[in-house]
C-alpha cells in the first residue's frame, strides 16, 4: 500500500512537470515568433547622419527593390540638415547576409544626399549594410542592420491555406482532446493498475512529444493567420 502511494505521488509529480514543460514551451515559442522587425535605421558619425533602408517596404523575396541611402550633415541652423553630394566618392557599401557579402554599386538620386542600389532579395532574413571610407574628412566605419526580408506569403492573395484552416483547427482540437483523455485515464487508474516505473516514464515521454507536436502546429497556424491579417 505504501509502495503504491509512493508510485502515485511520483505519477502526479510527473504529470505536473509535463504540464509545466508544455506551458513553458508554448509561451517561449510565441515570444520567439512575435519578435518585431526594424525599419529604416539611422546612425550618426560626428556631424554626419546616415540613413539606410529599402525603397519598398516590406522587402519581399523575389521582388525587385532598392537599397536606399540618405546621407546628410548638420546645417547651419539648429535642427536642420543638408544633403551631401558625391558622398560615395570615397566610401564603399557592402551588403552582408550571414557569411555572404556583396559590394554594391551606388546610383545618385536627383535629390542631394539620396542614393540607391537596385537589388532582388533571394532569401528571407536580416541584411546588414557595411559602410567604410571617408566623407568630408570624417572616417566612416559602420554596420547598419535594415528591415528583414519577408517571404511572399505576406503579399499572397488569396492565401493558399485559406480552404484548409477549418480542418486544421478541427484536427488540433481532436489532438488536444485525445491528450486530455490520456492524462485523465492515467490519473483514474493510478490506484487500481500497477505499472513498471520505466514504462510509465516512457508513456510520459511519448505524451510530451505529442503535446510538443500539437503546440508546433498551433504556432504554425498563428503565423499563417498573421499573414492573412496583414493582407487584409
Amino acid at each position: 500500500m505504501v509502495k503504491q502511494d509512493i508510485f502515485s505521488m511520483k505519477r502526479s509529480k510527473n504529470i505536473g512537470g509535463f504540464v509545466i514543460a508544455v506551458s513553458v514551451l508554448f509561451v517561449l515559442s510565441l515570444c520567439v515568433g512575435s519578435a518585431p522587425a526594424s525599419a529604416h535605421t539611422s546612425v550618426n558619425v560626428e556631424n554626419i547622419k546616415i540613413d539606410v533602408g529599402w525603397g519598398i517596404e516590406p522587402p519581399v523575396v523575389g521582388i525587385r527593390n532598392d537599397f536606399v541611402f540618405k546621407i546628410v550633415e548638420v546645417g547651419e541652423t539648429e535642427g536642420t540638415y543638408k544633403g551631401i553630394t558625391s558622398a560615395f566618392k570615397n566610401i564603399d557599401a557592402t551588403a552582408m547576409y550571414g557569411g555572404a557579402t556583396k559590394k554594391i554599386d551606388i546610383n545618385s538620386d536627383p535629390r542631394p544626399g539620396y542614393y540607391y542600389s537596385p537589388v532582388i532579395p533571394t532569401k528571407t532574413g536580416s541584411i546588414i549594410m557595411d559602410i567604410k571610407g571617408e566623407i568630408n574628412g570624417i572616417n566612416i566605419d559602420v554596420q547598419i542592420p535594415i528591415e528583414d526580408v519577408e517571404s511572399t506569403a505576406i503579399l499572397d492573395f488569396p492565401q493558399q491555406n485559406a480552404q484548409t484552416s477549418s480542418s486544421e483547427v478541427l484536427a488540433l482540437k481532436n489532438a488536444i482532446a485525445s491528450l486530455q483523455k490520456k492524462v485523465s485515464s492515467m490519473s483514474s487508474e493510478s490506484t487500481s493498475v500497477s505499472h513498471d516505473e520505466g514504462s510509465y516514464d516512457l508513456l510520459i515521454f511519448s505524451l510530451s512529444l505529442g503535446a510538443a507536436g500539437v503546440i508546433l502546429a498551433i504556432i504554425s497556424m498563428v503565423k499563417k493567420l498573421k499573414h492573412v491579417d496583414l493582407v487584409n
